[in-house]
């Protein structure tokens, strides 16, 4: 019974973690305006989603795993259904608009979302921001290839317990979690890809 209280605190302390703009080798310096430290915003964990009862049929036929079995709305103010990824590996890069580490990121995850389209998704989650700074990188990165999600509550990146930005989380196409970490300038993302895509 104790371990169950503890649970929900220690959940909440580490989404609560200040993180910087994916500091790589713990090298100090770069951070957002005014030093910002990247941290999620602050609010009350989530609880965690309910199991869904309803098998989670996407309608093409793919049963979405419960990590998919959530909602949003993209930069461009579009609903999404993360249901409609089940079946394919999918890769969630969770950014901000004002770091220069998810900057340096986009070119290639752009190429690796083109390359693999119709074989793997490729989502933005955009946070630690507002709305308007979130479509002007998409369109300065020229990212617009593929969606990217307004999460300025920070909802789904306490769902995937992401406490920093410039961080990927892969998804296999079971929607089981492969893969979570930085990829420096997007370094590496096109043979995880290939190696779920085979």
């Amino acid at each position: 019974m104790r371990a169950r209280t503890l649970l929900p605190a220690a959940l909440a302390a580490t989404l609560l973690t200040v993180a910087g703009c994916g500091a790589e080798g713990g090298s100090p310096g770069g951070s957002g305006p005014g030093g910002d430290t990247g941290a999620v915003p602050s609010a009350a964990p989530s609880p965690a989603p309910p199991p869904a009862s309803d098998g989670g049929d996407t309608g093409g036929g793919a049963e979405a795993p419960e990590a998919l079995r959530f909602t949003g709305t993209t930069v461009d103010g579009e609903p999404f259904d993360a249901k409609t990824l089940a079946g394919k590996p999918t890769v969630l890069w969770f950014w901000a608009p004002w770091c220069p580490k998810c900057r340096a990121q986009a070119a290639e995850t752009a190429r690796v979302a083109s390359e693999y389209t119709g074989k793997a998704n490729v989502v933005g989650v955009a946070g630690l921001d507002g709305n308007a700074a979130m479509k002007d990188f998409v369109a300065d990165t020229k990212t617009a290839g593929f969606p990217h999600l307004s999460d300025e509550a920070g909802d789904v990146w306490k769902r995937f317990e992401v406490t920093e930005q410039s961080h990927y989380v892969i998804l296999d196409k079971n929607g089981k979690t492969v893969y979570e970490g930085v990829l420096p300038g997007g370094d590496g993302l096109a043979e995880k890809v290939a190696g779920l895509t085979g």
